[in-house]
């Protein structure tokens, strides 16, 4: 049998794939030609590489470099987590190709007023009414950060949460309280699809709009639209609960709610319609430019991923 990786010839776009899967304590192959976890015994477990947006590989994996390249290749986002998926520690990032979509981001976050656009787009979406005329970026923020204050006490007071203040340490997250525990397993699902969805777009997850110097302050910025009508009413369920593993409770709810509400096909089209807010182009390829003396491959994911 040989384990040369077999590369699906048209991996789902990524609007139409499973959000995530979670996979822990087991060797990550390419064997048969089948992206596999193999666990004690031999025991083969197939994943359906070309069909998932990103892969949470939590402690006691470890994966091949066939079963990297695969992945790579077809698009699909490998992020490597603590335990429960609440920590991050890396990410093998399959975006990138897309020298335009970057160059675009960048003169957007640069230039103080595009920027201004794009964060009163992003206010507008996200609260359903237009930004306060003439208020700066630090402005805004404030005004939000008591609106999402009154939106956390308000879905504590509707699940019967007992709900002091959003309060973690990532150093210790099982000394938080359980529905800050949920809180945070919530949103790390949340940022693991967000960020896929922004590689596969061809943008940089660390060149964001409000949260800045952070690697994944754009992931932040796109999560936050989303937040309140996902993740953050799906961790008070849990937490009402009191249940005795809310991680795991938290992980599944968001898996089914990202599937039922279609999320990840929500999030490309999200992010173009909120960097159009700046009402510039793309920038097009300068005359001077030299084109590429071997013609890339053409890629068999989505436009911002690599491929060949």
């Amino acid at each position: 049998m040989s384990d040369t990786p077999f590369l699906p010839l048209k991996p789902i776009p990524m609007k139409d794939r499973v959000s995530m899967v979670f996979l822990k304590y087991g060797q990550i192959d390419v064997k048969d030609g089948a992206f596999v976890l193999i666990q004690e015994d031999e025991v083969r477990t197939h994943i359906p590489v070309g069909s998932i947006a990103c892969i949470m590989l939590e402690p006691g994996t470890r994966v091949s470099h066939a079963a990297v390249r695969l992945a790579s290749e077809v698009g699909t986002l490998l992020v490597w987590v603590g335990e429960a998926g609440v920590r991050l520690y890396s990410a093998g990032q399959p975006g990138g190709a897309r020298c335009d979509r970057l160059l675009y981001q960048a003169k957007l976050a640069l230039d103080d007023n595009l920027r201004l656009k794009v964060v009163r787009k992003m206010y507008e979406i996200r609260f359903g009414e237009a930004a306060p005329a003439k208020r700066s970026i630090q402005q805004l923020r404030g005004i939000e950060g008591a609106r999402v204050r009154k939106t956390y006490e308000l879905l504590a007071k509707r699940y019967k949460v007992d709900w002091k203040r959003r309060n973690y340490n990532p150093n210790n997250w099982d000394a938080s309280d359980i529905p800050n525990r949920c809180m945070s397993a919530a949103t790390s699902c949340l940022y693991g699809i967000t960020e896929a969805a922004v590689l596969a777009a061809g943008y940089a997850p660390a060149m964001g709009f409000i949260h800045w110097g952070k690697p994944l302050s754009f992931v932040y910025d796109i999560a936050d639209i989303f937040k309140f009508d996902t993740v953050v009413p799906i961790a008070f369920q849990v937490a009402a609960k009191n249940p005795r593993s809310p991680d795991r409770e938290v992980r599944i709810a968001c898996r089914d709610a990202f599937r039922q509400q279609k999320t990840l096909a929500k999030i490309i089209p999200m992010i173009e319609e909120v960097l159009a807010a700046g009402e510039i182009k793309p920038p097009e390829m300068p005359e001077e430019s030299v084109p590429p003396a071997i013609p890339p491959a053409q890629s068999m994911g989505d436009s911002g991923h690599r491929s060949k």
